[in-house]
């Protein structure tokens, strides 16, 4: 048994703001408490959160953990690790892996590996289509049974409207999201950073916005059209926010995410360092607007880190040449604090509900501390200070552009299953 004492909880889920004690015994949340009804307990271990906020375990809806098959630049084992410093309790593991996940074998493959070697729950995102080359839909069905939360063609947006036409038709009979990478290829060929003034002044070709709001408008007609659950990942221009608001005041099932570097950077800050060489690229000062704007409105219905480690061999190169992504995990919850509390642009009780009720509603599953709830919590702190040094994770890879970025606030233990995973000294 463990009893989590004297930390603020929030919780979103149960509009709850409150000092409260925790009791978990097993994996699940057996009972929760006005502060000191339960120092009583026998045989329990303490954790004395005094001072820190204890919420729902929060979820990362977008991830790569690269196993199988590119375990030069992360395993399950050392993603799920870097995700519990980070304080997520459960990551949506992309199908992008070599093989692919489009069948059952790989996805049962993911979750061995998960229960072998994993510090937090992973759960599979299947692809799209076979192979994810947009050509044929892929086993679905069988991907479900198996334990996939949803389908996506990430990496690379469902190939034609035909074809994601198919695939929500199919994913709204299962009752499984489908999750967009939106990118019109035919715009974005060639591109390595968001079109405008600093990519014509580096001389390194652009992506127009357009290139993401298109694929947005095609995929929510299509959700219109389907009555599908459609989730557009990683959202990074103002026109594709727009889009999607619209769907929501028509009652569509569209929900989207952003990630912590698309609210904090912009294009301004490329020079031709690989480590902020990304997909979809870095936007403008008024996407990033937007995006903020979105959060707080609620337009926005998640935060998703998009982690996406390579080994440094691939990052070391001229842009032009570097794969796009960065890791995500470890600074996600200290840019919210820093762009969105302590900027006072969202309070406290709607960041939390990003990372936590917000994902969960995408998967169709609840999260809230309750009892005979999962006992999957993460504890932070909102003023501690701290610095990322990207050589201490525990990630493969170093392809971060906030190494040695100090920040004020972030987690301090992850609990996962009712076993501590992660707790600073």
């Amino acid at each position: 048994m463990l009893v989590i004492n004297n930390g603020r909880v929030i919780d979103p889920a149960t509009n709850t703001d409150r000092p409260r004690d925790i009791l978990i015994d097993g994996d699940k949340i057996a009972e929760v408490a006005e502060p000191g009804r339960l120092a009583t307990v026998p045989g329990r271990e303490t954790f004395d959160a005094a001072g820190l906020i204890v919420a729902p375990g929060f979820i990362d809806l977008h991830a790569h953990l690269r196993e199988p098959g590119q375990e030069s630049s992360e395993t399950i084992e050392t993603g799920t690790r870097a995700a519990a410093r980070g304080g997520f309790t459960a990551v949506c593991s992309m199908p992008n892996t070599k093989p692919v996940n489009d069948n059952a074998s790989v996805t049962r493959f993911v979750l061995d590996r998960a229960k072998a070697t994993g510090a937090v729950h992973v759960w599979p995102i299947g692809a799209a289509s076979v192979g994810s080359q947009g050509q044929a839909i892929s086993e679905i069905a069988g991907m479900k049974d198996a334990g996939i939360v949803a389908v996506s063609d990430d990496g690379k947006p469902i190939a034609t409207a035909k074809l994601a036409r198919q695939v929500m038709d199919y994913c709204r009979s299962l009752d499984l999201p489908v999750i967009e990478h939106a990118e019109d290829v035919s715009l974005a060929v060639g591109a390595v950073m968001r079109e405008g003034v600093t990519s014509t002044r580096l001389g390194l070709r652009g992506m127009p916005a357009a290139a993401e709001a298109v694929c947005v408008a095609r995929d929510v007609q299509l959700a219109e059209l389907t009555g599908a659950r459609l989730h557009v990942a990683h959202l990074s221009a103002k026109a594709s926010l727009e889009q999607v608001r619209s769907a929501k005041s028509r009652g569509l099932r569209v929900t989207c995410e952003v990630t912590p570097h698309h609210f904090t950077l912009i294009d301004e800050d490329v020079s031709y360092d690989s480590r902020f060489k990304m997909n979809p690229p870095l936007g403008a000062r008024e996407d990033r607007a937007a995006l903020l704007e979105g959060l707080a409105d609620g337009t926005v219905d998640a935060i998703a880190t998009d982690h996406a480690p390579h080994e440094p061999a691939l990052k070391d190169v001229e842009f032009d040449r570097a794969p796009f992504g960065i890791l995500g995990f470890e600074t996600a919850l200290g840019l919210a604090l820093e762009q969105l509390v302590h900027a006072g642009r969202l309070p406290l009780g709607r960041m939390i509900e990003l990372f936590t009720r917000g994902p969960a509603r995408i998967l169709g599953i609840e999260r809230k501390i309750a009892a005979g709830q999962p006992a999957d919590l993460t504890v932070f702190s909102i003023d501690r200070a701290w610095t990322y040094r990207v050589e201490d994770s525990p990630s493969k890879s170093r392809n971060s552009p906030f190494d040695g970025k100090q920040f004020r606030g972030g987690p301090v233990a992850t609990i996962v299953a009712g076993r501590v995973v992660y707790r600073t000294n």
